[in-house]
This record gives C-alpha cells, structure tokens and sequence, in this order.
C-alpha cells in the first residue's frame, strides 16, 4: 500500500474518531470506529489509543518497519451529541458494507460535522422548560416554575456566549450559575410567594455534567482507566464550578443582609 493512500486512510479515520470525541462518545465506541474503518480499507494491523484530549493511530500493513504510518490528533472540548454519534455510527458500517471511496466517506465526515440539528431559539427554549420542570422536581410552585423558565433563558444563553469566545468550562459553569442565583435572589426578594431554593436548583440542572459521568463510568467499566479518570476529573471540577459560583452569590447576599443560610 502506498503512503499516499495510507495517509487518507489515517485522515478518514482520525476524522471520525474526532467527531465522536468531540460529542460525548465512549472511548471504546471511538476506537472501535477507527479499526473497522482502517481495516475495511484494507489495513490489517491498526493500533488505536483514544482519549478526551487526543487520538493515536499506527497503520502497519507487511509487519516491515519502512510501512509504518502514525498519526495523532489533538482534541478540543466540544458539546455532547448524541445524533452526531450516531450518525457517524451509521457512516462507519456502511462504509465497511459498501464501497464508498475515502474521499466521499470525508465529504460525509464533514457533512456530518457541519450538521445543525436544531435552530438557537429551539435550544433555549428546551432548556427554558427543563430548568422550569426540575424547578418544579426540587418543590416549587407555579410561580417558582414560570421564574425558573426565564432563569434558564437566561443562563443558557449566557453559556452559548461564553462558549462562542471559547471561555473555558470552569468559569462558563461558575458565571452561569452565579447568574441564575442571583435572579432567583431578587425574584425571591421582590416576587411574593417564589423560592429561590427551586429556581437556583433547577437552572443548574441545565449544566450539570451527566453524560460525562455517565461515560467515566463506562469507561472504567470498559478498562479505560486513565480516559475515565479524565473525564471524571472533568465532571467533578464542573459541578465544583456551579456550587462555587451559586454559592458566592448566596453567601455575599447572606453578607449584605438578604437572606439568612
């Protein structure tokens, strides 16, 4: 096989594996993608070591140290998608069924990728009831329900925000939910008959990380220790962010003499 063609082979692959990684795969599935994909182009020996941050790939078709091809791929955070997942699922089994060729199955990839599932407003709003409906779940009332809608808006669209300049996760949690206290602080204060109790509660439940513990679980289960270490690490400092920037709030309007903790 010539380096030219294992090259494209590695780029299609690695492109996938980044796709998955970047929305929320395990790092089994991740793996598991890139070697069908390599071995349905013809290479028997594909060597993959995945993790949240980065993808190693070693192609070695004669066992010859000359045809060894290695290639690594820094990844970047990105935001769980679940039909971007399956999607490529989809794309790695018909790959292997059919005879697509490497550049119409990275023409797909970058389909894939550039894939918009939902409009902003349809987003916001979504979170909007779910901050609402948890708000509800922590024993609120129809007021506090109504108050936690436009919370979430709120916070939510603060979030999409930060994360178009790339602020990093710690401090979007931390600002967020500083945010949602803080309105639900007021609310409480000038609204009779809202509890800011329910309003911070379920405004969090929009950033609280439960796919990424979900998937360090699995992936300890899987025998990726180290991927599943990252990736608790991660959610535990996340939910750190949004207790700390709750929190904050909370305790400065204590200070100032808004509520007694």
């Amino acid at each position: 096989m010539d380096t030219a063609r294992k090259k494209d082979i590695l780029h299609l692959a690695v492109r996938a594996g980044e796709i998955m990684m970047k929305s929320g795969a395990e790092i089994y599935r991740v793996e598991d993608t890139i070697v069908r994909i390599c071995k349905a182009c013809g290479v028997d020996n594909v060597e993959v070591f995945a993790m949240p941050t980065g993808i190693f790939v070693t192609l070695d078709n004669d066992l010859s140290t000359d045809s060894v091809s290695t290639y690594i791929r820094r990844i970047r955070s990105g935001e769980t998608d679940l039909h971007k997942i399956s999607l490529v699922n989809q794309f790695s089994r018909e790959f292997t069924a059919t005879d697509l060729s490497l550049e119409a199955g990275m023409q797909r990839l970058d389909e894939i990728e550039r894939e918009k599932r939902y409009h902003f407003m349809v987003r916001v709003t979504a979170a909007s009831v779910v901050a609402a409906c948890f708000a509800v779940m922590f024993g609120g009332n129809a007021i506090d329900f109504c108050c936690a809608f436009i919370t979430g808006t709120i916070c939510y669209t603060l979030s999409r925000f930060l994360e178009k300049y790339e602020i990093n996760f710690f401090i979007r949690g931390m600002c967020c939910c500083a945010l949602a206290a803080f309105i639900a602080l007021v609310i409480a204060a000038s609204l009779k008959g809202a509890s800011y109790g329910p309003i911070i509660s379920g405004t969090i439940m929009l950033f609280v990380p439960g796919v990424a513990i979900t998937n360090s679980i699995r992936d300890f289960l899987s025998g990726d220790m180290l991927a599943g270490l990252t990736r608790m690490v991660e959610a535990v400092l996340t939910a750190v962010s949004l207790a700390a920037g709750a929190g904050l709030v909370l305790k400065l309007w204590s200070l100032i003499g808004g509520i007694t903790l």
